[in-house]
């Protein structure tokens, strides 16, 4: 790193706290519900209920595995420790591929909320040329928020956040002042319209939401004091799950179907609506204070969300360079500011081009299926090196009841992917293993290929489980069958194979990159 300097540990636990919900509240307290209730009616709040007990699960892996490696990019790092190079780069691509899609689905967000003033920025639901030219403005608007050191992130991102959550959460009671209509709650084919498969298909938008969590570990080697990385998890995921069930309940009972041109309790037609439903909402019951509010927060809020995801992004382009997956350019930090400079610059690059301008489905939906499918196949790998760590006697700081939460949060990832659908997992699937192909030859990654082949099998399970057991592929299996199959091979095979593969070698004695950088900062 350049001037033999490290990053600086700025952060402070209220900043933590606010850029982790800054993170998650954003395009999905939108969008989300909409979607949810499309496929679930007003089973989505049980989505969302479920959601927070999964996220938990996941949240205290990265709290005891960030205890003990608090490095950037962490979790995008901690299977080098457990299973070695071949799985680690598999799972830091999938990091990537989710942090990559991010950015611009928050661009995308903020041209929905300019589409209402400059209404020649979307075609039918998509950006046309001149919304593409100011979504890659806007990525690209994002840098400076990144460049000028940690510590000016933290403070612009407190100042900015704190305002956020008073323009979000506000509209929603002004919603409910002037239109409430609880019927919706029970009176069309019940809680469950779609019984509970309803509710497992509206998950993957619930969890894309509460994945902006991840980017507390991800801040860890800047954090002042590491322990603030286990009340901000928890405080972020609680918060989260509160507003977002107080937005789903907003828009249920906020509801009017005549105003929105879809038949009275037909909730499948809400897949139809275009838009941000809640600026839609407000501009349909003459809420002016709302509609200026939401108008405002849907432009800014995914701005900030999207500033946040690529300055972390860059963090997880610069836990790969230290695991020797990408050029050494991107471990180098700014003299005066201590960023990776080049990591963010090239992920703002690379994640317009691929992201933005190559994305099949043009769209927030679609990016969001896509992010997820990669974001939680990434996530999986935790919870088994949590356990492999731990028997190979690699921590030091443990949580209780952590060899039950692993195996949840490990069943919940895969289920999140399985969930997400077709043609969502073949896709990401397939940009996975092309970018980890082309790094693996490139540089020569072999190291841990035995210890690996439990992860790859992993994801070719849930993408065939996904083209045989899912509606829009060969629906060969009910969907709740289906959903069984996934959780139990999952726990009783995947799991403990994972676990036994990983104990073929002790790979934390081999990777020690980061955790050589902290201790020669310590001693200075």
């Amino acid at each position: 790193m350049t001037g033999g300097k490290g990053l600086k540990k700025e952060i402070g636990l209220k900043s933590l706290i606010i850029i982790g919900i800054s993170s998650a509240v954003a395009t999905a307290i939108f969008f989300s519900p909409l979607e949810m209730s499309a496929v679930a009616g007003p089973g989505s709040m049980f989505s969302w209920l479920l959601g927070i007990f999964f996220y938990i699960m996941i949240s205290i892996t990265y709290i005891e595995l960030s205890q003990n490696y608090p490095e950037a990019g962490g979790p995008s790092r901690f299977s080098i420790y457990s299973h070695g190079a071949v799985t680690n780069l598999i799972n830091a691509m999938a990091d990537l591929v989710w942090y990559i899609f991010i950015p611009p689905i928050e661009a995308f967000a903020t041209i929905e909320g300019l589409s209402f003033i400059f209404p020649s920025l979307l075609s039918n639901g998509v950006p046309t040329l001149e919304g593409g030219i100011v979504g890659v403005l806007i990525m690209l608007g994002y840098i400076p928020f990144n460049y000028y050191g940690v510590k000016t992130f933290a403070k612009v991102t407190s100042a900015f956040g704190t305002i956020k959550y008073i323009i979000y959460i506000l509209p929603a009671f002004l919603l409910l002042l002037v239109y409430y209509n609880p019927v919706n709650l029970t009176a069309y084919h019940g809680i469950l319209p779609f019984g509970v498969s309803g509710v497992f298909a509206a998950m993957p938008y619930a969890m894309f939401a509460f994945g902006g969590a991840r980017v507390i570990p991800d801040l860890a080697e800047e954090v002042k004091n590491k322990v603030h990385l286990i009340y901000a998890l928890i405080i972020t995921v609680v918060s989260d799950g509160i507003i977002y069930l107080f937005f789903n309940f907003t828009f249920l009972t906020n509801l009017d179907w005549s105003k929105i041109g879809v038949a009275t309790g037909n909730w499948g037609g809400l897949c139809h609506v275009q838009g941000n439903p809640f600026i839609d909402l407000a501009s349909d019951h003459d809420a002016q204070i709302a509609l200026i509010l939401l108008l405002i927060g849907g432009i800014i809020g995914p701005f900030l969300t999207g500033y946040v995801y690529m300055g972390t992004g860059a963090r997880v382009l610069f836990a790969s360079a230290r695991s020797g997956f990408v050029g050494n350019k991107m471990l180098e930090l700014h003299e005066k500011y201590a960023i990776p400079y080049w990591a963010l610059i090239i992920f703002a690059i690379v994640g317009s081009v691929i992201a933005f301008l190559f994305a099949p489905v043009p769209s927030i939906y679609g990016l969001i299926d896509d992010a997820t499918v990669a974001g939680y196949i990434g996530f999986a790998t935790n919870p088994v090196a949590l356990m492999v760590l731990r028997k190979q006697g690699a921590t030091n700081y443990k949580v209780s009841a952590g060899s039950i939460i692993a195996p949840i949060a490990f069943i919940a990832s895969g289920l999140i992917v399985f969930w997400s659908g077709w043609p969502a997992v073949p896709y990401s699937v397939i940009i996975l293993a092309a970018v980890s192909g082309v790094l693996g030859v490139i540089g020569r990654v072999k190291e841990g290929f035995a210890e690996s082949l439990w992860y790859m099998g992993y994801i070719a399970f849930l993408t065939f489980m996904t083209y045989i057991g899912s509606d829009g592929a060969l629906n060969l299996i009910t969907y709740n069958m289906s959903t069984v199959i996934v959780a139990l091979v999952s726990l009783l095979f995947f799991y403990p194979l994972g676990i036994v593969q990983g104990l073929r070698q002790r790979n934390f004695e081999v990777h020690k990159e980061a955790i050589g950088n902290q201790e020669t900062e310590e001693e200075k």
